[in-house]
């Protein structure tokens, strides 16, 4: 490392030097897939072809997020969900912009310690398996209200391809295959799971099975037919509640019954002047993401170069200090006071950079706070219509089929996703997160959230569409992803296959995807100090689904632009499709 390039982090230069061209260094990746008209990126090809279609029929982004989010809950079971809940941010063709939270919410019976024994500690388990681990689902509520709010076409007609691929089932592509393979085990505890999951050996579905799941099929025509009282107040919340009281569970109908869908104003904030548009608490992610994008603004990442040494030491060390943040301040804004105007503020950026030695990795026990005591589970899909109206979704059952169970009769998967509560402050959950009190268990509270669905804009224009699924991890996923956009020059598909870094500050530990970093930058950032976990191969994190907006490339774009639309689904992804017409 030249003495130049250290003094250019210690003084945190606010700009960017010009960029050379990435194309030799990323041609590994695939090229963008192009749309005049319209563009959709989910982890499910039959997802993805099901929302372009409606788009075709002169539904919008709004529309086509509906029917997708429906047809990922029959054909993308780990994760596409009803019996989860997620985030939707839509940014509209005017520039206005909106966030939909329906994620789940702890039962009326849930109490602060559901989860600890008699000594106070966590049992092992409970809060992941079974039906002790549900939070009370929000997806179809959280759709309903974009459609009738947002959308132009009919429940019927957005749910009716949904219902088709339920009824007449599907073939199994590789990708389909290999994930029911992960999770047989799991599903073949829960006998409703294992009817509907496995073949009645209890082997696993292979690619070119088709997979049929009538129940769910009845499950969506009630819902189809009768609107959110089709499930909140019908045979689905009776069955679910039944089954919860029988297999330990606290779910009541009460539970369903009082579901509300809440509408919040996104977190926005600018990084090179780019308008980031994103979520809101009770997630984490939109305000994480602008914390850290505002420290890394005062470096120079372009000039620093992707990759190297020092990009990967502030954008670690501005890891841990936002991860501090939102492990010990964020919550339900229902519930707790988040300092959100703080922790947004370009002063507060500028302080945590002072912190920064531009020699040394940071360590993470100095950073406790005074009384301090999300994985392929979850998806994310963009879309972007005709007319320029972008949504971001991002929906979850938590850990891979969630709870494991499904209600007889319901077809639906229960989501686990109480484990994202603080079950005990101090005590990390299923990603490892340590996080306070403000994360406590409490009746109707939603638990933090790292899901990230954001919205670019630039010049008062939609730029990039953008999230992942990933756990903990999704905010530095989605962050990365911009990143390599912005200062890296990166096409929009290079930079969300790009490599990942991750930082979240307990455990103290910089994770680093195989083949990530070169040994050099590795052998570099261990004489700095940081304690490196370098995944072993094939042990990627995240799906990202990306949209660029006027080609391919900020080059492109700046050159003159090439296609209205360029789409990219993560290579890390096993049957997910980036589709435009």
């Amino acid at each position: 490392m030249t003495m130049t390039r250290r003094m250019l982090i210690a003084i945190g230069l606010a700009f960017v030097l010009p960029l050379s061209s990435p194309e030799a260094a990323f041609a590994a990746s695939p090229a963008p897939v192009e749309g005049r008209h319209g563009m959709v990126v989910t982890a499910q090809h039959l997802a993805s072809e099901i929302g372009v279609d409606v788009l075709k029929k002169g539904g919008n982004a709004v529309d086509a997020a509906v029917a997708v989010g429906y047809a990922l809950a029959v054909a993308y079971p780990n994760a596409g969900n009803i019996g989860g809940g997620g985030f939707m941010t839509i940014r509209f063709k005017d520039g206005r912009s909106t966030f939909l939270d329906f994620r789940e919410r702890a039962p009326l019976a849930a109490t602060k310690t559901m989860y600890l024994d008699k000594d106070g500690n966590p049992v092992k388990g409970a809060s992941l398996d079974g039906y002790l681990a549900v939070g009370v689902p929000g997806s179809v509520a959280g759709f309903e209200t974009a459609r009738a709010k947002y959308g132009t076409l009919s429940r019927q007609d957005l749910m009716a391809p949904a219902i088709a691929l339920a009824k007449d089932g599907f073939l199994l592509d590789q990708g389909d295959a290999a994930t029911f393979a992960r999770g047989a085990e799991r599903l073949a505890k829960d006998p409703e799971a294992a009817k509907i999951f496995l073949k009645a050996d209890g082997s696993p579905y292979r690619s070119g099975e088709r997979l049929m799941q009538p129940d769910l099929a009845a499950t969506l025509t009630a819902i189809s037919d009768n609107g959110p009282d089709g499930f909140y107040k019908g045979q689905a919340a009776e069955a679910i509640a039944a089954a919860s009281q029988k297999g330990g569970g606290i779910l009541s109908k009460d539970d369903f019954a009082q579901y509300k869908v809440r509408e919040l104003k996104p977190v926005t904030c600018s990084y090179r002047g780019y308008e980031i548009i994103s979520s809101p608490p009770p997630s984490s992610g939109g305000v994480i993401i602008c914390e850290i994008l505002n420290v890394l603004e005062g470096y120079p990442l372009g000039y620093l170069g992707a990759g190297s040494a020092d990009t990967v030491h502030v954008m670690a060390e501005a890891m841990r200090y936002a991860y501090v943040d939102r492990n010990s301040a964020l919550g339900d804004p229902d519930f707790v006071d988040n300092p959100v105007s703080k922790l947004l503020d370009k002063g507060y950026a500028a302080e945590i950079r002072a912190k920064i030695d531009p020699y040394r990795a940071g360590v993470s026990k100095d950073l406790m706070p005074e009384g301090f005591g999300e994985h392929m589970e979850t998806t994310h899909y963009s879309i972007i219509d005709d007319e320029g109206n972008a949504v971001a979704v991002t929906y979850t059952l938590n850990g891979s089929f969630g709870a494991g169970v499904v209600a007889p009769g319901t077809g639906v998967l229960l989501n686990n996703e109480m484990d994202d509560f603080t079950q005990k402050p101090g005590v990390p959950n299923l990603y490892g997160l340590v996080q306070g009190e403000a994360n406590a268990i409490q009746p109707k509270k939603t638990p933090l959230s790292s899901m990230s669905p954001t919205v670019v804009a630039k010049d008062g224009k939609p730029f990039m569409v953008i999230g992942s699924p990933g756990g903990s991890r999704i905010i530095t996923i989605t962050l990365e992803a911009i990143v390599n956009v912005i200062d890296h020059g990166m096409d929009i598909q290079e930079a969300i296959d790009a490599p990942r870094i991750h930082h979240q500050w307990l455990p103290d530990t910089l994770s680093i995807e195989p083949h990530g970093l070169s040994p050099d930058t590795l052998k570099m950032l261990a004489g700095m100090g940081y304690h490196l976990d370098v995944a072993e191969e094939g042990k990627t994190w995240g799906q990202a689904a990306g949209i660029l907006v006027g080609g391919k490339s900020l080059g492109e774009i700046e050159a003159g632009g090439g296609a209205r639309y360029n789409g990219a689904m993560d290579s890390r992804s096993g049957s997910g499709e980036a589709l435009g017409y």
